[in-house]
């Protein structure tokens, strides 16, 4: 079990802070391969300390960024400016950044204790020096006892760490990872992101990852940029892109969801009444929209913010939806029920199984009745 810390963790949020001096600036980097458009015009900040996440599905730009970062490509046109320095003739062995990539790289004729050390060599660092660091970096990642092994008497997690310690030896200013969980089965790579998290935290490193996995950006990041075809759709903290998407692009990407077309009825300064297309069904949202009446938007809800029953409640005029039970998903701590409404159109419901049950309450075929609280719906208007 991981140690919790003695201190309480406060709000850091520098990129909130209008003195706040941008570690990385990428601006206005275009990337081309021939008349493919790899990266299309990106601009970022990143605050040194941030732990970043490049989210996005393959193919989306996000490798070809961290690559011109640690200078492994040059961009088309842009700029990359690290602690105040343009690095558009910096190369890539004189930048203050280090890589771990997916496959790890490990020497495998070398021990753990050497392939940590090969770095420092190569900068011909004191002897007494090198075995300073690689102490520490051992100690760091906890792999004490395997110091004198190579890598084939490792298991994937092991070897990831050592990976992370030759990346973290030299003591880069950023440290960018390109899938560094990738090889892990589903239990050891959720452990470690909590691992690379406090790690991450004790040094002080800016870290940048790319990653696809959803759950493993909101798990590590104090900020994602969710990327598609070479383009930046949102840039935001967590709860920010999971709670309040952007597009339906980004609700889509991050986690599930369930998005009706609707046509806006009214519009007031707290709330707006929308009109779910085909069913015609009342939504009543907790805010806003920038938008008019007649106007065709998109309300987004997520599955566990919604709940299903058998009984009717005792407002069904708004935020209410009825329809059959077409499917179930027994998750252990999760049901997923598919509920399909009059124009054959598909929601999704998460309960927590709070209780343990060896029959359903509710199950296939049943009528039933949807519901979810105005603040529970986002609208989109892209």
């Amino acid at each position: 079990m991981a140690e919790a810390s003695s201190q309480a963790r406060k709000v850091w949020a520098p990129w909130n802070e209008p003195g706040a001096k941008p570690f990385v600036r990428i601006e206005g980097v275009t990337k081309k391969f021939g008349s493919f458009v790899a990266v299309d015009n990106i601009s970022l900040d990143i605050y040194e300390r941030e732990f970043y996440s490049l989210l996005g599905p393959s193919g989306c730009g996000k490798t070809t960024l961290l690559r011109m970062l640690a200078g492994f490509e040059m961009p088309s046109t842009g700029r990359i400016i690290i602690d105040g320095e343009d690095m558009s003739t910096v190369p890539p062995h004189k930048r203050p950044v280090n890589m771990m990539f997916q496959s790890y790289a490990l020497f495998p004729h070398m021990t753990v204790e050497q392939n940590i050390a090969f770095g420092l060599k190569q900068d011909h660092l004191p002897k007494a020096d090198i075995a300073e660091r690689v102490e520490r970096m051992i100690n760091l990642v906890q792999l004490n006892k395997f110091a004198k092994r190579k890598p084939e008497q490792l298991s994937g997690g092991q070897k990831q760490r050592v990976a992370l310690a030759r990346s973290l030896a030299k003591k880069p200013k950023i440290l960018l990872l390109d899938e560094p969980l990738g090889a892990l089965d589903k239990k050891l790579r959720e452990e470690t992101q909590f691992e690379l998290m406090n790690i991450q935290e004790k040094l002080g490193v800016t870290f940048i990852i790319v990653t696809h996995d959803q759950e493993e950006a909101m798990t590590v990041s104090s900020r994602i940029a969710v990327m598609n075809h070479g383009c930046v759709e949102q840039v935001a903290t967590p709860s920010e892109i999971y709670e309040y998407p952007n597009s339906r692009l980004v609700a889509q990407f991050i986690g599930d969801v369930n998005i009706m077309e609707s046509r806006i009825a009214e519009v007031l300064p707290d709330r707006a009444r929308l009109n779910v297309v085909g069913i015609d069904a009342p939504v009543q949202t907790g805010r806003s929209v920038n938008a008019a009446p007649g106007e065709i938007a998109w309300v987004a809800i997520r599955p566990e913010k919604m709940v299903v029953s058998l009984t009717p409640p005792a407002d069904t005029s708004v935020n209410c939806l009825s329809g059959v039970v077409w499917d179930i998903g027994y998750l252990g701590k999760l049901s997923v029920f598919h509920v399909r409404l009059e124009d054959k159109s598909i929601v999704t419901v998460a309960q927590t199984n709070r209780k343990r049950e060896t029959e359903r309450t509710i199950t296939w075929e049943d009528k039933v009745y949807v519901t979810w609280s105005p603040d529970a719906a986002v609208v989109l208007l892209a």
